[in-house]
């Protein structure tokens, strides 16, 4: 996972997302369910949130911006992107695992001026486990294990290791 960790089932959301008309939905049904948060901008993290952000934005009637990682792989607003001071921002991913690259993304937010009003993503493989700080809404809510490396059972078994992410 782009978390580090190690476990069997992957969410590739990016084939779902291939499909305009698929991608167009279900940013339309993410956004129906935090309409009510008023946000005035969605800020999600490059790469996988890309698509489902713009849509997301799309539906709400907003700008769609991204973060991205710098060569010291640190998180942050590039390309001329800026928040305004108080500006209402959504952060939007494609999927939850640990919430890292969420909270990275809010904490760009919040570094650039803007106040983070929730987060919304198409799954939470967490099995909702997850604490943002911030509200949140999925579309998805799985319960798929994680395994730190050295303790991964299908390391154990000499299962040979995937990496279909983008880190």
């Amino acid at each position: 996972m782009s978390s580090g960790l190690h476990s069997n089932g992957y969410m590739q959301s990016a084939l779902v997302l291939q499909h305009p008309r698929h991608a167009e939905a279900l940013g339309a049904a993410l956004a129906a369910r935090v309409a009510n948060l008023g946000a005035q901008a969605v800020l999600s993290p490059a790469l996988g949130g890309i698509v489902i952000g713009h849509e997301v934005a799309r539906a709400l009637g907003v700008r769609a911006m991204f973060a991205e990682r710098s060569a010291s792989r640190v998180l942050e607003l590039r390309r001329g992107f800026a928040l305004a001071p108080g500006e209402r921002i959504l952060v939007v991913e494609d999927v939850l695992t640990t919430g890292g690259s969420t909270r990275e993304t809010i904490d760009v937010a919040r570094q650039a001026g803007g106040v983070v009003v929730g987060a919304a993503a198409i799954v939470d493989r967490s099995g909702g486990l997850i604490d943002l700080g911030v509200p949140y809404q999925t579309l998805v809510q799985l319960s798929l294990p994680t395994y730190q490396p050295e303790i991964c059972p299908l390391c154990r078994e000499n299962i040979p290791i995937l990496k279909p992410g983008s880190r």
